[in-house]
């Protein structure tokens, strides 16, 4: 009887395994899709998929959604594409209230979605939140501006994730000395973060020691 129930329970949590990935995964396809489609609201009546096909058409919004921002990505990669981005970006700046919060906006974003950004440079090892007790950050960059006045020796900006919702978290300045470069690309170390360190990277290879000239080959 306990080899039954042992045997339905890991059956049943072998099911948990392979069917709770999916799920998460088809509800968060669901929410996004679904945010999209709202996009379609913005149409005029008249041009309401409901109205033009006589139906409603689930996901429409996240096509058109995404097919408007490939077209206006493409616009912009020629030369008059670009001068119209200057011009529209000169005139955001300019409107009080909307210049500051769109300028911030942009440079976050030109950091974390551009080809050559350098957001998430490196994954670190940190003293943190308290002493002998370590977690893993992300470089992202050296103190600027002011701050700089104020620092006696070499510091890095490193962003701390939260587990496992690793899109809020930590902006932390800390003494170059105390940080310890790990051998785990930033995928790799996202991954460690959000499964609470269930998924661990795969363990990296010691460099084999240098033979001397005196030393027989192996």
């Amino acid at each position: 009887m306990t080899t039954k129930k042992t045997t339905l329970k890991s059956v049943f949590l072998t099911g948990l395994l392979v069917l709770v990935p999916l799920a998460i995964t088809l509800w968060v396809l669901g929410l996004v899709i679904g945010t999209m489609d709202q996009t379609l609201t913005l149409l005029p009546a008249s041009w309401q998929p409901e109205r033009v096909f006589g139906f409603h058409l689930p996901g429409l919004g996240a096509v058109l959604t995404l097919a408007f921002i490939f077209i206006v990505g493409l616009l912009t990669q020629n030369f008059i594409g670009q001068k119209l981005v200057q011009w529209w970006d000169a005139i955001l700046r300019h409107i009080p209230v909307v210049g500051p919060l769109y300028t911030s906006v942009k440079q976050v974003s030109d950091t974390l979605l551009s080809s050559s950004g350098n957001a998430f440079r490196k994954a670190l090892l940190i003293e943190y939140p308290r002493k002998g007790s370590y977690t893993i950050g992300f470089l992202t960059g050296i103190p600027g501006g002011d701050v700089l006045n104020h620092l006696e020796e070499d510091h890095v900006s490193v962003y701390v994730p939260t587990t496992p919702n690793p899109t809020s978290g930590f902006f932390l300045t800390i003494p170059k000395r105390e940080v310890v470069e790990l051998d785990m690309s930033v995928d790799a170390a996202l991954k460690y973060i959000v499964s609470m360190g269930v998924v661990a990277p795969a363990p990296s290879t010691p460099a084999l020691p240098a033979r001397r000239p005196t030393e027989p080959p192996m």
